[in-house]
């Protein structure tokens, strides 16, 4: 509805912006800072909140009056007013007064990681929101609702827009001078404090690691932690030191860093690099270096070779590593993780690949639970890792945690090379040889991004993969079953093939283009090894592309043909 459909005296009428309503992306709601009102996100919070109170509990649904926790990252809008980014922040003040009239008791677990947050939350039954953008940029942030059962579901997003609906109609047709907001979509009150602190969160997620690994220790390894701003910095030395590890930590900013660990380009492994070079130079040999993302949810591991010189390793190596560690008996991974996992000793536990984010991969590990399995677990490209099921180990058992962590894999990666008498590179050198790199095109709207790739995916959505490998084309569905291919489908695919070819040549690299996976953006699989994946951010506008390949240099130049400007692989794509 425009403007003009509201009373001259409604809160809407009087509103100076064009509001830009908060959207889904792939794990929780993002957006620009200047659009994130606090109108935007109480009403949002407050229609989630009375979606979950109207959820049986074993669905995760929350009582009125009960205890709903809160938390937040680093970022200076989660908790302050911003004034370069029109005034805007206070996110978690509205967080606090949509729980309130919601009829909820907010309790301040304080900046601590989304998992921790997570975890408190899923042992009290209770919701929660974790205020943060994770790892986009500054001037973005956003926040992720859990149910007292975990993450919502994508199935639960659609009846919760329709109640977002409802509350925004509700709240444009106040009378303004009734109103809880001014003309800026800001709390009129201006400035509050947030309730105080409760270190429940933060402790119990610290005894969460140090007890399950109790009985290893990491003493004599020594270990670089890249603080930036990360929310769980000061966490993580703390569970490293309390495991036995020498720590020295590095580049902590008190301003907003955003770490992508699923975009690890050569200005950030060069700043990593001075900081281990400064490190050794002052305080001796260092044996990895570790970091997070900014709501510590993705972790960053970089071995360190005989040279001096850092080695990444990417999310989803560590992921592999670590189900290994855990003796898990089924693996549930995104269609991006790299494919070592299908070649290496985990391929007979791999369930069905999912679609990016967490709440396919969670899906997913939930089929794996119902089909029996009993040590479930999961990952992403960006290494978060997931437990669906309790784990034990060595007579410790680490309770089930359905969300992005990054401690974990970090963890057991340090403990399994201890345990094995290897480096971080040497572990790494087991897997299989196979390397992965991503990278992005910033500043590519999403509807453009969709755009771009609609033309070269086929009508009929029941077709997830078009394969070539045989010398003739096969289709299928997400179960891997064959379709039959029609002259009109088979034209299309085999013109898609062409264009493709063009732009991700064999002047560029290429073997021939063997198949095309279309389950999330395209995966392009080529008959040299190279594996390229193209899709849109969930959480931000970016056209990303993920490289596979058998050499790490090769996946490297991929990325960098793709993002190159203005004439790279994305770039084409977005032109058509």
């Amino acid at each position: 509805m425009s403007v003009n459909d509201y009373p001259p005296t409604s809160l809407r009428a009087f509103l100076n912006y064009e509001p830009v309503p908060l959207q889904f992306g792939t794990s929780g709601r993002r957006g620009r800072v200047v659009d994130l009102t606090q109108l935007e996100i109480y009403l949002n919070v407050l229609a989630e909140l009375n979606y979950l109170q109207n959820l049986p509990v074993a669905e995760g649904g929350i009582k009125r009056g009960d205890q709903f926790y809160f938390a937040y990252d680093l970022r200076p809008s989660s908790t302050r007013f911003v004034p370069e980014l029109g005034g805007r922040g206070e996110i978690a003040q509205a967080v606090v007064q949509a729980a309130e009239d919601a009829g909820m008791t907010p309790l301040n677990l304080g900046a601590i990681p989304t998992p921790a947050l997570a975890a408190h939350a899923l042992h009290h039954q209770k919701g929660c929101v974790m205020v943060t953008g994770s790892h986009i940029p500054f001037d973005r942030n956003g926040y992720k609702t859990y149910s007292s059962r975990g993450e919502l579901r994508k199935s639960d997003e659609g009846p919760i827009l329709q109640r977002v609906a409802h509350e925004r109609e509700r709240l444009y047709r106040q009378v303004f001078h009734e109103s809880l907001f001014n003309e800026s979509g800001m709390f009129k009150r201006g400035h509050v404090e947030l309730p105080l602190e409760s270190p429940a969160g933060r402790r119990a997620y610290a005894r969460r690691y140090v007890n399950f690994f109790a009985g290893g220790n990491l003493q004599g390894l020594r270990l670089l932690v890249y603080q930036h701003s990360a929310v769980g910095r000061d966490l993580l030395v703390e569970v490293l030191q309390a495991l036995g590890a020498t720590v020295v930590t590095a580049g902590r900013s008190e301003n907003f860093v955003a770490v992508d660990t699923e975009n690890v380009h050569p200005g950030l492994l060069q700043n990593i690099q001075r900081l281990l070079d400064e490190t050794v130079a002052n305080h001796g040999r260092v044996d990895a270096v570790l970091s997070l993302d900014g709501d510590s949810d993705r972790p960053l591991m970089l071995g360190v070779t005989p040279e001096g010189r850092v080695r990444f390793f990417g999310g989803d190596l560590l992921g592999m590593i670590t189900a290994e560690f855990l003796r898990a008996d089924a693996v549930v991974v995104p269609i991006t993780c790299n494919d070592a996992v299908d070649r290496g000793p985990l391929r007979g536990l791999l369930q069905p690949k999912t679609r990016i984010g967490s709440p396919y991969v969670i899906a997913g590990l939930q089929q794996a639970v119902a089909r029996g399995k009993s040590r479930v677990c999961g990952w992403e490209a960006n290494g978060g890792f997931l437990t669906a099921t309790d784990i034990e180990r060595g007579g410790k058992v680490l309770s089930a945690l359905p969300t992005r962590d990054a401690f974990l894999p970090l963890l057991c990666c340090l403990f399994a090379a201890r345990d094995q008498g290897l480096t971080l590179c040497e572990l790494f050198d087991r897997l299989p040889r196979r390397y992965s790199q991503a990278g992005l095109l910033p500043n590519v709207p999403r509807s453009a991004s969709l755009a771009a790739l609609k033309p070269l995916q086929p009508e009929d959505s029941q077709v997830i993969e078009a394969d070539w490998s045989t010398g003739h084309l096969a289709t299928r569905n997400a179960a891997g079953e064959d379709l039959p291919v029609s002259p009109g489908l088979q034209a299309h695919l085999e013109q898609v093939r062409s264009q493709l070819s063009a732009i991700f040549s064999s002047q560029a690299g290429f073997g021939t283009l063997v198949k095309i996976n279309y389950l999330d953006g395209l995966r392009l699989y080529f008959a040299n090894g190279d594996v390229a994946h193209v899709r849109p951010s969930g959480n931000a506008d970016e056209l990303r592309i993920y490289a596979v390949a058998d050499t790490p240099e090769r996946a490297a130049v991929i990325v960098q043909q793709g993002i190159a400007e203005p004439d790279g692989f994305l770039r084409r794509l977005v032109r058509g």
